[in-house]
């Protein structure tokens, strides 16, 4: 399969509508705000989600046409196969023979991983120490030991930080909790108070890009991104929770700028700006000179 002939740029517009997007932790889990007001989910947060539509896509294919699917960085509560960890997942792939060339240590991870070979991802592995047996000196028991390793995959696919269009309101509502957590029920627990947090409605708005020279070396391929270009507008599906209750979050467009060579007509950033996001969601295009995106309609 020959990797990803050229460069690819993307937008994606979605629409929060009373739910939380992505809660900041040292706040109380409120809804994440700049500065400025704006709201903001994370590229990491994004990306995560991309991983669990990935996963979805995987779960539903047949297990003849999986190879080269695979989801490393799963999270526990959609875990799809027996690795409890990160580690243990890499080391059924990185075996030792594979470990000892770098360079085949990393074909051999993108060839298994979709999100390594699309995301990048460092594998650090901590040194192992051999047990010392009797009559053993410290020269042979230093031989035992193996010297830690770090092996990093830098990937093609990048994506942003999505911002909302507008400054946010931010929603809090105070919750009680009275239940009886202990004893034998009869005697009530103290309330409990706590928070819950919203935005009432934003347009949000993040960018990307796919760069051929590095899925060159990753083995990211034209099939790869057509894979990726057809969960984007799902982004939202099968991700509800009790802050993102089913229909809150939803894809509006996704714009994908297809460009004619390797380096790109035009810079990332010329084509980002080429598009105007409006406050309802809609968008005002500027296209570049023998770059015309697909424009294509949430789900």
């Amino acid at each position: 399969m020959t990797t990803l002939k050229n460069k690819i740029d993307f937008a994606l517009i979605f629409r929060v509508s009373k739910a939380n997007p992505n809660g900041d932790p040292l706040n109380g889990n409120r809804p994440r705000i700049d500065f400025a007001g704006h709201g903001e989910v994370t590229d990491v947060c994004l990306k995560r989600k991309a991983r669990d539509r990935l996963l979805d896509r995987f779960e539903a294919m047949d297990a003849s046409l999986r190879a080269g699917l695979a989801i490393f960085v799963q999270s526990d509560e959609r875990r799809v196969d027996d690795a409890k960890n990160l580690r243990a997942r890499a080391e059924k792939v990185l075996t030792p023979d594979v470990m000892k060339s770098r360079d085949g240590a990393v074909r051999a991870a993108c060839a298994e991983w979709f999100d390594v070979r699309a995301f990048g991802q460092v594998f650090p592995f901590k040194a192992k120490k051999g047990k010392k047996s009797k009559g053993d000196d410290a020269d042979a028991a230093s031989e035992q030991d193996s010297d830690g390793v770090s092996i990093p995959v830098r990937g093609p696919v990048t994506i942003q930080s999505a911002f909302s269009v507008e400054r946010i309101d931010l929603e809090s509502t105070q919750i009680v909790k009275s239940t009886s957590l202990e004893g034998d029920g009869e005697k009530r627990q103290s309330d409990q108070m706590g928070m819950k947090h919203r935005v009432d409605r934003g347009v949000y708005a993040t960018f990307g890009s796919i760069n051929p020279q590095l899925a060159e070396r990753t083995g990211f391929s034209d099939a790869d991104a057509e894979i990726l270009k057809g969960i984007l507008p799902k982004l939202f599906e099968n991700d509800a929770s009790s802050a993102r209750p089913d229909g809150s979050m939803e894809v509006l467009s996704l714009i994908w700028w297809q460009h004619n060579c390797k380096s790109g007509q035009h810079s990332s950033a010329k084509v980002h700006r080429s598009i105007v996001v409006n406050p309802d969601g809609s968008i005002t295009r500027n296209d570049l000179d023998g770059l015309v995106p697909e424009v294509i309609d949430g789900f």
